[in-house]
């Protein structure tokens, strides 16, 4: 069934922090050097070793690029925006393209500018490499959700993307690194509650932006990543720590009741006001049946008389994209036979709030209902599998009998039957069919 790994990125996340605490969980080195080695990418080489972060023993993983690939990322003033001019004397450029890195930058210096990639180029890099299946297709989604989270902050179509950043050599290597790691010990469920992300500006090839960056934004709510911010001046959620997290995450929640297996320290390369590690944990639920979870929900309901469709639709839209586990609203009758709405929305204890606050802002109740319940479901991963019409996101249930079922995704369904020009029903069929074949 794989393992069940819970990355607490309290100091944030990057590529490179991931790496390192995957690898000091036990992720082999020489599977990483193998496939690192077969990637059409030059220019680098990579080392592992260990410093102390806050006083503890940690895993440093870095990518280390040769003259021409040289980003000089190091500086923290000029990378927060200020002293400009003392930098560019001292390293005799305008600047390195911005890291969104824990130590090494997307771009690619004054040399390697000129080297930009877009999917079309990434893609090669990956699928011609030695990396396993399944580490490609942990690659290749977290590039896809790059993508489009650039597409978005530039304006443009996906395929149009030139990875000015996430394209340069060592962000490259982090992400397939991540990947092969993630693929050597096995893991198949990544619950990650929460990123928390630091305060400020920081300097990139547009110039000066706020953090977070629009990247990692655009990546938290087109994912549905929660976001923290604290008061650490900095940026402590880089764009591949985003979407890495986003694409492996498959539960925000941590269980009741777990038992830590192993941990790992992966440290991060920049000073900031915090520990500057992400902590991995390998942990174990302790289950009598082994196939189903217990847990609590909450269902808030209101009867709303005088909204229309509209209002409710939009309303919805919100509680969806504010955490919401499920919303719907039925119409029904109220006293004297007015048509009416009842909604409801099932959230977790720790959205409530959230939740009620939306209801009343966007509708026009005057109150809620409440009501605990208990659940049991299924234990589920989402993975992305590579079927004839492309790239597939699906689910994975476990019943309770052991036996497995896969449910595509609707997105992903949708998009393929739109890029193939067939019906969604056929789309969904092709899909359960790959994996079928796959198992």
């Amino acid at each position: 069934m794989g393992k069940t790994l819970y990355l607490e990125c309290y100091s944030g996340i990057s590529g490179d922090m991931t790496v390192a605490a995957l690898l000091d969980l036990g992720a082999d080195r020489k599977v990483l050097e193998t496939a690192l080695g077969s990637l059409k990418v030059s220019g680098f080489r990579t080392e592992i070793t260990r410093v102390k972060k806050s006083g503890l023993d940690t895993c440093d993983f870095a990518v280390i690029l040769d003259e021409a690939h040289e980003n000089h990322d190091h500086d923290m003033e000029y990378l927060h925006g200020h002293s400009r001019h003392s930098h560019e004397e001292t390293h005799g450029h305008h600047g390195p393209e911005h890291s969104h890195e824990g130590g090494h930058p997307h771009g690619e210096g004054h040399h390697g500018r000129h080297e930009h990639r877009g999917m079309k180029e990434i893609r090669e890099i990956i699928l011609s490499s030695a990396m396993t299946e399944k580490a490609k297709t942990i690659a290749l989604t977290v590039f896809e959700i790059l993508a489009k989270a650039e597409a978005k902050a530039h304006g443009v179509p996906v395929e149009q993307v030139h990875f000015h950043e996430v394209g340069a050599v060592d962000s490259i290597v982090d992400i397939a690194a991540a990947a092969v790691c993630l693929d050597n010990l096995d893991i198949a469920e990544v619950i990650v509650p929460e990123l928390r992300e630091g305060t400020g500006s920081v300097r990139c090839q547009h110039g000066v932006l706020p953090v977070p960056v629009p990247a990692v934004a655009n990546i938290a709510e087109q994912n549905g990543l929660r976001l923290k911010i604290t008061e650490v001046e900095g940026e402590l959620v880089t764009p591949t720590g985003a979407a890495i997290a986003a694409a492996v995450r498959t539960s925000d929640q941590l269980p009741e009741n777990f038992v830590i297996e192993k941990i790992g320290l992966g440290a991060g390369k920049r000073q900031y006001d915090c520990p500057g590690f992400l902590r991995a944990m390998l942990i174990r639920t302790e289950n009598v049946s082994g196939r189903t979870e217990q847990d609590e929900i909450y269902r808030l309901e209101t009867d709303i008389d005088d909204c229309s469709g509209e209002t409710m639709g939009l309303a919805a839209e919100k509680l969806f994209r504010s955490g919401a586990r499920e919303v719907h609203y039925t119409p029904i009758y109220m006293k004297k036979n007015r048509p009416a709405y009842e909604l409801t929305v099932i959230c977790r204890a720790e959205d409530i709030r959230q939740m009620e606050k939306i209801i009343f802002e966007e509708t026009t109740t005057i109150g809620i209902r409440r009501i605990a319940m208990e659940r049991t479901i299924l234990k589920r991963k989402t993975e992305n599998i590579r079927t004839p019409l492309g790239s597939a996101a699906v689910k994975i249930c476990t019943l309770p009998d052991g036996r497995t079922v896969c449910y595509p995704e609707y997105e992903s369904a949708a998009a393929i039957a739109a890029d193939n020009g067939i019906s969604y029903q056929e789309a969904y069929r092709q899909i359960q069919n790959s994996w079928d074949r796959e198992r």
